[in-house]
């Protein structure tokens, strides 16, 4: 397979996975993945990298499986990756964060969707209680990731 084939792949997949979905200010969705694997390419993430970043969101909300990725072509790293970075029901947060810390990529994917995510221009369009909500669960998983401090993994990944 073509190197960038698999990044075309994972887009295409989280666009179509993602079709008909809004976010809570009621843009469609894809907007978001579409911003975060921008964030990630543009701040130097391998291929790995934007293409988990892209289907970060699929495993969790959509119906969409690891095996469905893998049967597309999407490599094992970018899976373990989302893997890594996609919610369990009834996980503790402090587990769901060592999870994303054993890996560099997933931490850089979370990393990008936690900044889009707290993003003033977006948060802005959020009615107040839903803000302080999120600002206070992503302080947290900052914390928890150790990025309140601004740490930049430098690996590329």
């Amino acid at each position: 397979m073509i190197q960038q084939a698999f990044v075309e792949i994972a887009e295409a997949m989280a666009r179509s996975a993602h079709a008909g979905q809004f976010d809570k200010s009621g843009v469609d969705y894809i907007t978001h993945p579409a911003r975060v694997a921008e964030r990630v390419l543009r701040q130097g993430g391998a291929d790995e990298a934007v293409a988990a970043a892209w289907l970060h969101d699929v495993l969790e909300d959509c119906d969409v499986s690891a095996a469905d990725l893998a049967a597309a072509g999407i490599p094992d790293a970018v899976i373990d990756a989302v893997q890594a970075v996609t919610k369990i029901d009834g996980e503790a947060p402090e587990d769901y964060c060592a999870r994303i810390l054993a890996s560099p990529t997933a931490l850089r994917v979370k990393r990008a969707d936690i900044d889009d995510n707290t993003d003033p221009a977006r948060t802005a369009l959020l009615p107040e209680a839903t803000r302080e909500r999120l600002a206070a669960k992503y302080a947290r998983t900052r914390h928890l990731l150790g990025l309140d401090t601004d740490m930049d993994t430098g690996t590329g990944q």
